[in-house]
């Protein structure tokens, strides 16, 4: 590189945005990831040995991946050749290969191929990849927001190592916050403080985004004028005009993120789709984590509409995969969906109330025999002692039903569950009182549910 080649390169550097500027090039500048790059970790004891196989890199935007990328060719003083599947085509594949090619041969160094968005290469594409890889011409490293098993190749998969990335967490987002307002690569010409209120709602809105974080607080500094003192103190409405979005007042750990939560707990339990949706949209757009949603909503699913409706919970456990794979914000359709169906359900509390009463039963008579009919008999010597004798095989008889004694003798006579009288639960209720008669079908133990 000549005079004019590394002036144009200073001056690009100076030019780029703060994201680009901020780029860490070695391990110790980079935020996040300790699971993958912490002391005693597979990569970077894979990195320290100087054997790096080649790799996807599977993580939501702004997770790290053409940074660490970057860091493992510097670590490695290999040359780094970066393509994105978006544009480049098989001639830009081999390319970059006969240049590797000629550079192992001529220099002896190796050449980092990294490839952005590598799902979107077809199948011919990725094909071409692979007998370079295989004779080290290359080393792979691709990049990926998409679950690799179902959009790379199974034959370039098995020859890489996939490490999944995280996003980063608001503490990670706020360390590379502070470190930006530093340095001439940073924003320090421009004497720049942000305040807390203005650092956390950067962090909460980035969504684990490092790029979208930095992207806001350059802008929200460049507009910012300076004081009489010549700082620019960067707070809450600089930051949201930068954003173009208000902070919804909210602390995750503090009294209105229980308030919010119950909010939407019990406008589902009262039927109100409206109401919940709104309580539902008062969290996402806040920051708060849409898996802890996810969970509460299967904890309703299980708890306040229970057996009444059975396909609840099937609904809530879709939406929690639905936001683990498509990640925010394509999620929030998927809880919206099971939010609104959860409201409009038929509503039992009949699983909750019959496990509470098994754990009153327990915590009174918590060593009652197994009923011997019921036990295992796997030796000679338990089949001799009664284990499993008398015992009556339910496909033995008709409409494979046959009654029996099925609870400890101590308590043989308990009643636990009381179905309810609407939705699917009303089948449950027939279908007892035919194999039961009433014995089953009414009694209860417990508190009595709201079948409403």
């Amino acid at each position: 590189m000549d005079l004019f080649d590394a002036g144009a390169e200073k001056l690009k550097k100076s030019q780029s945005p703060l994201a680009a500027r901020m780029r860490p090039e070695t391990l110790a500048e980079f935020v996040g990831q300790s699971h993958l790059i912490g002391e005693g970790r597979a990569l970077r004891l894979s990195l320290e040995s100087d054997k790096i196989p080649s790799l996807i890199f599977w993580g939501p935007p702004g997770s790290g991946k053409t940074t660490l990328a970057n860091i493992i060719a510097h670590s490695l003083d290999a040359h780094f050749s970066a393509l994105s599947a978006v544009s480049a085509g098989v001639a830009d594949l081999r390319r970059v290969v006969e240049e590797a090619r000629e550079r192992l041969k001529l220099y002896h160094r190796r050449t980092i191929l990294f490839i952005d968005e590598i799902h979107r290469f077809n199948k011919s594409q990725q094909d071409a990849i692979l007998p370079y890889v295989e004779d080290g011409t290359v080393v792979l490293i691709g990049a990926t927001t998409e679950n690799p098993s179902f959009e790379v190749n199974s034959a370039l998969l098995s020859r890489a190592q996939v490490y999944v990335l995280n996003s980063l967490s608001e503490k990670e987002i706020s360390v590379i916050l502070k470190r930006s307002l530093e340095g001439e690569n940073g924003l320090g010409n421009y004497h720049a403080r942000l305040l807390e209120e203005a650092e956390k709602h950067i962090s909460s809105f980035a969504q684990g985004d490092a790029r979208i974080a930095l992207n806001i607080l350059e802008l929200a500094v460049m507009t910012t004028l300076p004081d009489k003192d010549g700082w620019r103190v960067v707070g809450l409405p600089q930051v949201e005009d930068a954003a173009q979005k208000k902070s919804l007042r909210y602390d995750k750990s503090d009294e209105q993120h229980y308030d919010l939560i119950s909010a939407l707990h019990k406008t589902m339990r009262g039927s109100d789709p409206d109401a919940a949706i709104y309580w539902l949209g008062r969290m996402l757009e806040a920051g708060e984590d849409p898996l802890y949603i996810a969970r509460r909503v299967i904890r309703f699913a299980t708890e306040d509409v229970g057996l009444a409706d059975p396909q609840g919970l099937v609904i809530a456990m879709a939406a929690q995969q639905a936001v683990h794979f498509l990640g925010m914000p394509e999620g929030k359709l998927a809880l919206a969906e099971a939010v609104i169906y959860l409201a409009g359900a038929p509503k039992s509390n009949s699983v909750y109330v019959a496990y509470t009463n098994v754990q009153k039963e327990i915590a009174r008579n918590p060593q009652a025999d197994v009923p011997l009919h019921l036990r295992n008999a796997p030796t000679g010597l338990m089949k001799d002692l009664g284990y499993g004798k008398d015992y009556k095989y339910a496909h033995d008889y008709q409409n494979h039903f046959v009654k029996q004694q099925n609870l400890p003798e101590v308590i043989k006579d308990q009643r636990f569950y009381t179905p309810g009288k609407i939705g699917y639960e009303l089948n449950i209720l027939n279908r007892l009182r035919a194999w039961w008669g009433n014995a089953k079908a009414e009694a209860s133990t417990g508190e009595n549910q709201d079948d409403s």
